[in-house]
């Protein structure tokens, strides 16, 4: 058996590797070490999900952004970017078209847009849990101040993706303007695990500058803050930024990490993202195939949906498209899962608190 394999098998009974193996491992592994990977982190989720791929309904309801992130097509200094917010009735409305569809989680994601202020997203979650009590929301608009997140939550809201997009705080720095900072958005994630929030995290994979050791930190950050949803997709260059001359990340690295993460977190709420499906035909498939148990088709008016173009090439095949949605369905069956639209919470476990860190 080669070395590889048995670190994949390590990962898979212990949930942990040391740094040095990671590295080695994420340096060298063949196709076929992907493959016994796969292998594993389907039986896993399996073990805990079954077949059931949950369908959540996407929302990006802003593309208005106070920050000047270098890899972000809505990043506030990009004057080519064609604004635009949803209003409530908008997307009260995407709601009801996402209820009538089956699907019982929303997730309202958007630039870190100040117009929505604690006061009016309030008024916005409570208006979709009122209309539809039986349905999970699920928040992403970025770094707030504790008594926002705090608010919202008693408001209804379920979960909150942030992902923190890199572990590293030099990579950070390379990736963000000075007024941004790594220790202040792991702040944040940690506020929002202790509210109570359904907790995601996650990063970019192939972003520039990123490094073997950047990744085992990622991996790290993860199995520390022990997170409710984990979000990667390969970075995507954006024309309209500094790195729009950048390459993409891979598919091959982005499932491999998939397979890593599952094994690390067998609990994990883990999408297959838009993303993947844009860099490759069948990238969402192959995500699933990975260890991946999320989707999420796009409820956003389709008005709307070529402007909040955080990076260049956007999927529009029409299976994103909660119109499609039979297509969608088809697509997952046909490699041996099954949709399901119900609110899918995460079967997170009780983690002890001394668990250890190699």
């Amino acid at each position: 058996m080669s070395e590889n394999r048995q670190l994949i098998d390590k990962l898979y009974a212990k949930n942990i590797l040391s740094r040095s193996e990671f590295k080695s491992m994420l340096d060298c592994y063949t196709q076929e070490d992907a493959q016994y990977l796969f292998k594993l982190a389907r039986q896993v989720r399996e073990r805990v999900y079954g077949k059931d791929v949950y369908i959540r309904g996407l929302i990006e309801f802003t593309n208005y952004c106070r920050n000047d992130c270098y890899y972000c097509g809505i990043r506030c200094s990009n004057s080519n970017a064609s604004r635009y917010r949803l209003c409530d009735n908008d997307i009260l409305q995407c709601c009801d078209k996402g209820y009538k569809a089956g699907l019982r989680t929303f997730v309202l994601q958007g630039g870190e847009d100040i117009y929505f202020t604690k006061e009016k997203l309030c008024g916005i979650i409570e208006r979709i849990k009122d209309r539809y009590s039986d349905c999970a929301i699920t928040l992403s608009v970025g770094e707030r101040d504790y008594e926002d997140y705090l608010a919202w939550y008693k408001s209804g809201a379920d979960r909150y993706l942030l992902r923190h997009e890199t572990a590293s705080s030099d990579h950070y720095k390379r990736l963000h303007p000075e007024q941004m900072s790594l220790e202040h958005r792991k702040k944040c994630l940690w506020q929002l695990k202790d509210i109570g929030y359904q907790t995601g995290a996650g990063f970019m994979v192939g972003s520039p500058f990123q490094t073997t050791d950047c990744i085992v930190q990622d991996l790290y950050f993860l199995y520390e803050l022990r997170p409710q949803m984990v979000g990667i997709g390969p970075f995507i260059p954006q024309k309209d930024t500094p790195f729009a001359k950048e390459s993409s990340g891979t598919l091959e690295k982005t499932l491999f990490l998939l397979g890593i993460i599952r094994l690390m977190l067998p609990y994990i709420l883990l999408p297959a993202t838009t993303a993947l499906g844009t860099i490759a035909p069948r990238g969402r498939e192959l995500g699933l195939l990975a260890g991946a148990n999320v989707v999420m088709p796009n409820l956003s008016p389709m008005s709307v949906r070529d402007k909040y173009n955080l990076y260049d090439n956007k999927l529009n095949t029409g299976k994103e498209s909660v119109q499609y949605l039979n297509l969608l369905t088809k697509s997952i069956e046909d490699i041996g899962y099954k949709a399901v639209s119900g609110r899918g919470d995460c079967k997170s476990i009780i983690i002890r608190k001394e668990e250890r860190i190699l």
